[in-house]
């Protein structure tokens, strides 16, 4: 891949944009502002995208459906949008060619080789950790932009007018490879996910793990084991979580040996939230900036929509949606966060094929008082839980499971969306899935589906 291609370099090129969402129009837009005369044309809009698109650039050159590769080597360089899977034969076969493949994102870094850059990844926690450390970022006066694949395109702020002093932008596994320098690179976990993306458990890690390649300082949790041997080789690597700097004891956020924050005062659930805390702290810290000041903020943290967040009560009824859950180690946190309520599980989702043995296991040790399974994956779902003594209602769509659950579940539980998978089989992305679920228990989507602190403030 070109990784260090500019906008000013695409000027003689054949160029083509595949994909249309956000990212794709984000790059159509920096295009038309840095080379308006360039005429890109758009490969890979369905229907309705094409639509879209000849209302939005009347003159632009669109070609529908799923392109191949003679269609692809016909271009010198395709901006792909994160979504399509980079290890496609087509891509394969065009690249053999001659053509290069990069992505906005790649683009935005090539544009800003100055600019002072936290990557965040990891399975699960980075947008949640991206959140946190602009937060408190910003608690302290800092000018913070907060970007990337938490919601808003790097090219939606390719020239802003008053830049920010930092950059805190979220990357995902289809991301990492497209990143430039980092002044610091944190992954918060590492499990499996994104295997229709990756192909194999392998190269999805090899490919969360291309963030360390670019991190000048990289940042993990002390404890995580698979991932200090993955990154032993690193010139600067720094732990999280560990007793002489930022870490959990006693339910308190504690800085060596002072506690800080009462666990209590942070308002997210679950004792991985905490550990999302810490490492965003430590973050902070190794910027260069009093992390002790800043850690009372995070008593005023919103947390991020389809995150644990409890959209309230309905006929005595406490509901939450934690739709951005996509592995079974996800739904297991929130499940931990949850003890001791009587709970109304909802799994299931997307088939990806991961495996649910090991949840199921832990299952057994904290039952919830109901499992109602819904999606693609039910059956399968279904059949592990069978095997451990379980009897989950199967329904086919999370519409049938809400009603259910309204009608058969007494007032004093708590239903909980926690689906342990992706949303492609009934919705476009999570967020469409957590918004369905908020309308169908009665509550606004509006009000539940904003993403606190996005762009520079």
């Amino acid at each position: 891949m070109t990784a260090l291609l500019t906008f000013a370099g695409l000027a003689s090129c054949r160029v083509a944009v595949w994909g249309y969402g956000r990212e794709a129009r984000a790059t159509l837009g920096a295009i038309q502002r840095r080379q308006p005369q360039l005429q890109p044309v758009l490969l890979g809009a369905s229907e309705p995208e094409a639509r879209r698109a000849h209302v939005e650039w009347p003159d632009l050159e669109i070609h529908s459906g799923p392109p191949d590769t003679e269609d692809l080597a016909a271009f010198e360089v395709i901006i792909k949008s994160p979504g399509i899977p980079a290890y496609r034969p087509e891509i394969a076969a065009a690249t053999a060619r001659g053509t290069s493949f990069i992505s906005g994102t790649a683009l935005w870094f090539a544009e800003h080789p100055q600019a002072r850059v936290v990557g965040i990844t990891g399975t699960k926690g980075k947008s949640t950790t991206c959140a946190l450390l602009a937060h408190l970022a910003r608690s302290l006066g800092v000018r913070t932009a907060l970007a990337g694949n938490i919601g808003l395109p790097l090219l939606e702020l390719l020239d802003p007018d008053d830049p920010p002093q930092l950059w805190v932008v979220e990357l995902s596994s289809f991301q990492t490879g497209e990143c430039g320098p980092l002044e610091l690179g944190l992954i918060t976990n590492l499990s499996e996910e994104h295997l229709d993306w990756h192909g194999t458990r392998e190269r999805y890690q090899a490919d969360k793990l291309r963030l360390a390649q670019q991190a000048n300082t990289l940042l993990l949790g002390s404890s995580q084991a698979e991932l200090l041997a993955a990154t032993a080789n690193h010139p600067h690597r720094v732990g999280h979580d560990d007793r002489r700097g930022w870490h959990i004891e006693h339910e308190a956020i504690c800085h060596g040996s002072r506690p800080i924050l009462p666990r209590q005062q942070l308002p997210l659930p679950g004792l991985h939230n905490a550990h999302n805390a810490c490492a965003a702290l430590t973050a902070l810290e190794l910027l260069g900036y009093d992390a002790e000041a800043a850690a009372p903020a995070l008593a005023d943290f919103h947390g991020l929509p389809h995150r644990l967040q409890r959209l309230g009560e309905r006929d005595g009824k406490t509901w939450i949606d934690d739709s951005i859950s996509t592995t079974p180690e996800a739904s297991r946190a929130a499940l931990e966060s949850l003890q001791g309520s009587p709970l109304a599980l909802i799994l299931g989702g997307h088939e990806r094929g991961l495996d649910w043995s090991k949840f199921t296991s832990w299952l057994t040790t904290c039952p919830p008082q109901s499992i109602v399974l819904q999606g693609a994956n039910a059956s399968r779902i279904e059949a592990t839980l069978r095997t451990h003594g379980f009897d989950p209602l199967r329904l086919g769509s999370l519409a049938e499971a809400v009603k259910v659950i309204q009608r058969r579940h007494p007032p004093g539980s708590t239903v909980l969306l926690s689906p342990g998978a992706p949303s492609f089989d009934q919705f476009h992305d999570y967020a469409e899935r957590g918004r369905h679920f908020t309308a169908l228990a009665g509550f606004d989507t509006e009000q539940s589906d904003t993403i606190p602190g996005l762009g520079i403030a």
